[in-house]
This record gives structure tokens, sequence and C-alpha cells, in this order.
């Protein structure tokens, strides 16, 4: 394996700065073998039901993301983390699994933020938290090859810049302003560019600075 795939320490993190090299001693297949499809987790959806459905129902995703998508080599797995309260999840995992359900050689599976703790405790957010979603990408054999943490990177940068300037005040409600633009655009195409690093062989993680 690359040097993409060397053990790490706990405190390593993604985010959208520096390069990151993924934890190889988690036991992403057991986990992934836990998982459930996305079908079964809205299903199973009691918070912020409503959204997960409509956010699901609307899920487009651009041609020319599609075509990006088709383009893709290799037999891929997606093991994602995530709880039905979660504001950020309901809004970016529904249009992940709309794409996904289009790519044949990509599998999606869920877990909750209790079994897949270790995994979000291992890619943490640029301000230093274990979050949800915690997007982890998989090859064949189960090996990490990206990571896709909480987030879009303009919404991160947004959030960080009103934090700054205005504090907490207002930050909820335009995050979720925001998404309900961007209709999951911004997600399904950093997905996508994290699908074609790995598939070129390149660092699909980034950490924190």
């Amino acid at each position: 394996m690359t040097s993409l795939i060397l053990a790490l320490s706990l405190s390593v993190s993604c985010s959208a700065a520096v390069p990151n090299e993924l934890r190889t001693d988690v036991d992403y297949a057991k986990l992934f073998a836990s998982g459930i499809p996305f079908s079964e987790f809205l299903s199973n959806a009691k918070q912020r039901k409503e959204l997960w459905d409509s956010n699901y129902g609307r899920a487009a995703v651009a041609d020319a993301v599609m075509a990006r998508a088709a383009r893709v080599t290799g037999t891929w797995n997606v093991l994602v983390v995530a709880v039905d309260s979660c504001s950020d999840s309901v809004s970016t995992i529904p249009y992940i699994a709309k794409l996904v359900e289009s790519m044949p050689n990509v599998t999606l599976r869920i877990v909750d933020s209790k079994v897949g703790r270790e995994v979000m405790e291992a890619h943490r957010t640029p301000d230093d938290r274990a979050a949800t979603p915690t997007v982890i990408l998989l090859d064949s054999s189960f090996a990490p090859r990206g990571c896709w943490i909480e987030r879009p990177r303009e919404l991160r940068e947004w959030i960080s810049g009103e934090k700054k300037n205005n504090g907490d005040s207002g930050v909820f409600s335009g995050k979720m302003n925001w998404y309900e633009k961007d209709a999951g655009a911004s997600t399904v195409s950093e997905f996508v560019e994290m699908l074609e690093k790995a598939a070129r062989g390149e660092v699909a993680c980034e950490a924190k600075t």
C-alpha cells in the first residue's frame, strides 16, 4: 500500500487544507458489514423525518457531475457515520445516497455515531470535533482511500467567517438557508472529487491546519 494508508494517531483530522494520510488500524470492513443501506436508514429515521424525505425526494445530480461520476473506475464502498437528528447529515447524505444509486460500482452503508465513534474520532473537523456526518471512502478490499467530513468547504468557510464577525447568532439559520439553496450540489461535487482522486491513486482526505 502507498503512504496514504499509514497508521496515524487519534489526533489526525480532516478538512479542506493539508493532505492527510488515512488511518488503517480501524476495522472498516467490520463496520461496513454492520451498516445499513440508505433506504433502511431513511425508513427508520424519526427526527427531522420530513426533511430527510424531502431532501432525498428532490435530490437531482447535475449532468456534468453525473458524467464525472460515470467515468470513475474501480469498485468502492462508502461508510457513512450519521444520525437522523443531525442537521448536516440530513442536508448532505440524501444527495450522496441518490448519486450512489446511479453508480453500480459504489455501495453505501450507514452506521450510527455510537458504532462509528472510532471513525469520527480519527477524522475530526478543522476545529477538532468528532462530527456527523463522517464519510469514509473504502476500496474493494475495504482499505480507506478518502474522507469527507460534516459539510461542504464553501459552507464551512462561511460559518467560520460568520462566527468570527458576528458570533453564533444566526449561524444555524444561515447554514440551513445555504443548504436549501445549494440543494446538495456542493456535496455531490466534492464527493465525486474524492472518488476521482482515489481512483487516480491520490490522497483523497484532507487534514486540518
